[in-house]
């Protein structure tokens, strides 16, 4: 999607191609709405919760730490490890930041950096216009903070089987994601096929399984990254 146009026609295309990702947040996020109502935060509290904190396995951390009365410190720790992989997406995602690009912009991009949002924002080629960006965080982050809202309101009154396949639309979306960009390249696709088999190796492996989740998500990032750049450097004149 190399185009050009306006900002307000960046923001719109945004906009269209983050409904199919707000869907799948507002689907996935009645959960996390149903574990902040048992931490004992109001509706107001757990959509203003969602609304500041792009990330589901941070909030889930913050509002179980929140359960059970552990100290700020506890809660500032966690988070960070949890999210610690949206540096690595941040610092991708800076490569395709025109140098020029105000301080304002960049800092509100970081702000709107999600696991799904991150994967549409690569997948436009060239540079990428912040506008963009955020026409996905407000059609996307939105139906986050809304499905958390009813999820406090009615959640609990959800059967857990039904809350439970609710889940499975975000990792489906997540794959109509990169299967594209994998079916067009046989490095991507083998990269992908790879990070499925490392992760759960990974997650079964006595020394690795029991780190967090976002641990293991940061090292074997970081491994599979370097073993592309490495073994597939993408020439000069292509990048």
């Amino acid at each position: 999607m190399n185009e050009t146009g306006t900002n307000i026609e960046w923001f719109r295309r945004g906009l269209k191609n983050g409904i199919p990702i707000g869907l799948g947040y507002l689907a996935v996020s009645f959960a996390l709405g149903i574990a902040a109502k048992r931490a004992g935060l109001t509706a107001f509290q757990a959509t203003l919760a969602s609304l500041l904190c792009n990330a589901s396995a941070g909030e889930y951390a913050g509002f179980g730490v929140i359960a059970s009365n552990a100290p700020y410190v506890e809660m500032a720790v966690i988070t960070l490890i949890i999210n610690a992989r949206y540096l690595l997406m941040s610092a991708s995602l800076s490569q395709k930041i025109p140098s020029d690009m105000p301080f304002a912009h960049r800092f509100l991009m970081g702000q709107f950096i999600t696991d799904e949002i991150f994967g549409a924002a690569v997948t436009v080629e060239g540079p990428l216009n912040p506008f963009y960006q955020y026409g996905l965080a407000a059609s996307s982050l939105s139906q986050w903070a809304l499905g958390t809202c009813l999820g406090v309101v009615v959640g609990n009154v959800l059967p857990a089987r039904v809350v439970a396949s609710l889940s499975v639309l975000l990792y489906g979306m997540f794959l109509a994601i990169i299967i594209p960009p994998a079916r067009k390249s046989k490095v991507v696709f083998g990269l992908v096929a790879a990070s499925f088999a490392a992760s759960y190796i990974f997650s079964i492996l006595p020394v690795f399984s029991s780190m967090s989740e976002g641990s293991r998500i940061i090292l074997l990032t970081v491994a599979l990254s370097l073993a592309a750049a490495l073994l597939f450097p993408i020439p000069h004149e292509e990048d």
